[in-house]
């Protein structure tokens, strides 16, 4: 202030504790070198942490941009999704099968558990599958960490944490779920509580999906559900002790359906028997009876050695060493080629591979891959039981199915060679991209296929597998009756009873087969377990139900286009009658 009282004018002036803006500057010397590189430090200090708040931003932007971008995340290598977990199994249609959901698992520590009785107590009848014996025994250890359950359900969760034990600690875990239940038990398979395959698709294609990949497999589970509800049909109805059955494109080897009864659950896995978790798909093998006549009557044709006129004495039954082969519905005459098929005659048939000779039968069954185990993307899976000598018996039963055993797998592998116009393709769960399907082995010609076509359809219309008609489909197929093996002899009440169908056999596109374990004839049936009363009703039903689904319409069965393809056009007869030389 003035002496007046009034403002000093000189704005130098220091004012209380206001800094002096108007202090003049450092001269030149130490002093202001040491200001300068004050202010110098600041800048770059105020730099960088500018920088590290820039780089935790955009991490927490990767952060929440990608990881809850699932759809990103499906695009990328497997190898960049390891830590998204086991992979998903699919069907062919996008339905989840298989997936893995975050779940809590359940430890203590016994040392800070404060009433390791009451605690038991509480957790016992939270959860009552604990043995409260052996958890008091672990919280009254003198260890320091013991698992009390792993992966909790939500509402164990929920029950363990109202209690506030000290001591009772929960662990993050994954825990593999199957949506659909037993429904398709045999191809999943399951995983153990450390996320390891055990069996089905889980350990076959282990390796995959513990990268993260997600597995399209070639199952469509509507036809799953269409081929298990018949084939429990079919067992209820024949009191059955269990049941199969495949449903595969024949053009390129995919399995659609793969169904083995009983089931289980791969939920809980631990409580299935043991006859439930075998696949009898593809792990079992079986003599599968007449309908192995499929390859028998195309390897004679397909070698030359008859045609479709050619006739073998089917008069009287043969007798070879200790055994007689007879037939169940006898002709007792000379029978053509399309009649030993028809009436499904076990002496025609030996008498057929008798004229092709060992060397053709074995050569002929090795190309369509039936004397060695197939590759499949399941870890079970049965090798074939074939002759160690193949003698004359040997070609003689085969010829009828019995005397060697071939899963049904093999057997719907081989069928559909057989008629989609000589073409092997190996059987896949795994769908095929469509820019990338399979070229398949050519093991038979056209010709033949067509001509197995024809009599696959006659067998339906005028022979044992009538019932298997699905009207409007045009079914063609071959029943088959096999006796099982007891000890060292064939028990005839203990049958397999088998129906091979394809259709639309003039255009084959889908092969259905069901077989019927031990199968026991009713008053409807008139008594009889066979492969055309116990397993045919059963394939006409699941050509029914899935046709329309995978956009097979009907068609008039007598026009003329399906009958030209159809009708047996047998050629002149060979001048003489094959019998057993």
């Amino acid at each position: 202030m003035s002496a007046s009282g009034k403002p000093d004018d000189n704005p130098c002036q220091p004012r209380h504790f206001k800094p002096n803006l108007c202090a003049p500057a450092p001269a030149e010397g130490p002093a202001r070198d040491s200001l300068e590189t004050s202010h110098a430090r600041i800048v770059v200090a105020a730099a960088l942490f500018c920088l590290a708040f820039l780089v935790i931003a955009a991490r927490l932007v990767e952060v929440i941009g990608f990881q809850h971008g699932e759809t990103r995340l499906a695009h990328l290598h497997p190898v960049d999704k390891i830590a998204r977990g086991r992979g998903d199994i699919l069907d062919r249609n996008g339905v989840l099968l298989a997936t893995t959901l975050d779940t809590p698992s359940l430890y203590a520590n016994p040392k800070q558990v404060p009433n390791p009785r009451q605690t038991t107590a509480d957790l016992a009848r939270m959860i009552p599958d604990l043995d409260a014996k052996e958890i008091y025994a672990k919280l009254t250890s003198d260890k320091s960490f013991v698992w009390i359950k792993r992966q909790l359900t939500p509402r164990e969760e929920l029950e363990v944490n109202r209690l506030g034990v000290p001591g009772l600690q929960f662990e993050r875990e994954e825990r593999r779920v199957y949506p659909k239940g037993n429904l398709l038990a045999h191809v999943t398979g399951f995983t153990g509580i450390d996320g390891k395959g055990l069996s089905g698709v889980e350990r076959g294609l282990d390796d995959t999906l513990r990268l993260g990949q997600t597995e399209i497999l070639s199952i469509d589970s509507r036809l799953q559900f269409i081929l298990h509800d018949e084939i429990q049909r079919q067992m209820d109805q024949f009191s059955a002790i269990g049941g199969m059955g495949i449903v595969m494109d024949v053009r390129t080897g995919e399995v659609l359906a793969l169904e083995s009864l009983p089931d289980f659950d791969p939920n809980n896995p631990g409580a299935a028997p043991r006859d439930a978790v075998f696949n009898r798909v593809t792990l079992g093998t079986y003599e599968m009876g007449s309908t192995f006549k499929i390859f028998n009557t195309a390897m004679v044709l397909e070698s030359g050695v008859a045609n479709l006129a050619s006739k073998f004495d089917a008069t009287n039954p043969i007798q070879i060493g200790r055994y007689t082969i007879h037939d169940d519905h006898p002709q007792r005459r000379w029978l053509t080629v399309p009649e030993v098929f028809q009436y499904s005659s076990n002496i025609g048939a030996a008498k057929m591979a008798l004229a092709a000779g060992i060397d053709r039968q074995e050569d002929f069954l090795g190309r369509l891959g039936l004397l060695r185990a197939p590759k499949f993307e399941l870890p079970e899976i049965g090798a074939p039981l074939v002759p160690s000598h193949w003698a004359t018996v040997n070609l003689m039963t085969i010829a009828f199915g019995h005397g060697m055993s071939v899963s049904p797998l093999q057997m719907a592998t081989g069928v559909s060679a057989v008629v989609n116009g000589g073409k092997l393709y190996p059987p896949t769960l795994v769908k095929h991209d469509a820019a990338n399907m399979p070229v398949g082995q050519q093991v038979m010609s056209a010709e033949i296929s067509a001509q197995m076509r024809k009599l696959l359809r006659l067998v339906v219309t005028s022979g044992t597998g009538k019932f298997a008609e699905a009207q409007g489909y045009v079914v063609g197929g071959k029943t088959g009756t096999a006796e099982k093996v007891s000890g060292h002899h064939y028990d005839t009440k203990e049958l397999l009873s088998s129906f091979i169908g394809v259709f639309p056999i003039n255009d084959p596109r889908y092969l259905v087969m069901i077989s019927i374990d031990e199968p026991h004839g009713n008053h409807a049936s008139y008594g009889f377990a066979t492969g055309g009363w116990a397993a045919a009703p059963g394939v006409g039903h699941v050509v029914e139900r899935m046709a329309p689904l995978v956009g097979i319409h009907p068609v008039d069965e007598n026009s003329s286009e399906i009958k030209q393809a159809l009708t047996i056009d047998a050629p002149a007869p060979e001048g003489r009658k094959l019998a057993a030389e």
